[in-house]
């Protein structure tokens, strides 16, 4: 299955924003890790930015740079939103008042807390009404984004967005589900290649294999810690412009073999 990316985000430790990761993605600078900065998104008034959750800001600005990059319109564009648990803080917050004398719990509190928040807060944010999809598989829960956005790409024959984050839990719940870091990607792909797109990406379900090819050790922390950052040897590829085969593990005796074919600049102008 042959699919194109037109645009790439980024978020995470160290990582603001997918252009300024750049040479830390190609080996050119040592991956150093930073507190998460998430930018401020214009895509929603003031307040809402300040009592927005964590996940909904990161999915946010890596949705924005991504579609930026693209030249999709997000108010037309199908989302598939992937997380391996959703917002920790707020599913924290939630059990602790229930924990409590005082069981008052805050609708608002309640809203945030279902899976598909970060896509409601995009849908409103950009005024769309495409269809979205939110899932959860996990720690492989990007590779299970990534299949779905792609299928969805070649079954409608229109450009998807794939929105992927994970943020930590707060103790004790990290006690039993610990997330190393904040981090969020998007990647908008499309059926066929156009003017914005970067790379072909061939994917293909296989029998998990122990030949998979080294990561970069710089990053390898942050990719094991983080079920969203399972996502690092696919950027670090296409930020890389070369030719490579990966694989990113899917279910237990599964994975997904991806094959990257950068696009020159000529063959864009054509497309």
């Amino acid at each position: 299955m042959r699919v194109y990316v037109e645009g790439a985000g980024l978020c995470g430790p160290g990582l603001n924003g997918w252009q300024a990761s750049q040479p830390i993605l190609t080996g050119a600078q040592d991956y150093v890790a930073a507190p998460v900065l998430v930018p401020p998104s214009a895509l929603l008034p003031a307040n809402e930015r300040r009592r927005a959750a964590q996940i909904v800001k990161i999915a946010l600005a890596v949705g924005a740079e991504a579609f930026a990059a693209s030249g999709c319109d997000p108010a037309e564009t199908a989302t598939v939103f992937a997380s391996s648990g959703g917002d920790g803080d707020t599913i924290h917050e939630i059990m602790s008042v229930l924990a409590s004398p005082n069981r008052e719990l805050s609708p608002t509190r309640f809203h945030n807390s279902v899976h598909n928040a970060a896509a409601g807060y995009w849908s409103i944010a950009t005024r769309s009404r495409a269809a979205s999809t939110s899932l959860c598989c996990h720690d492989d829960s990007f590779a299970a984004g990534l299949l779905e956005t792609a299928v969805q790409a070649r079954a409608e024959q229109r450009a998807v967005a794939l929105i992927a984050y994970d943020v930590p839990y707060p103790f004790p719940l990290s006690e039993v589900r610990p997330i190393g870091a904040a981090f969020g990607v998007a990647l908008v792909l499309s059926p066929h290649p156009t003017t914005a797109s970067r790379a072909c990406v061939e994917l293909e379900l296989r029998p998990v294999s122990s030949t998979a090819a080294p990561f970069p050790s710089q990053l390898e922390t942050l990719r094991q810690g983080t079920p969203a950052a399972r996502s690092l040897p696919l950027l670090v590829a296409l930020a890389r412009g070369k030719e490579a085969g990966i694989t990113i593990n899917y279910l237990d005796d599964m994975a997904l073999a991806l094959n990257i074919h950068p696009l020159p600049a000529a063959a864009r102008n054509q497309a």
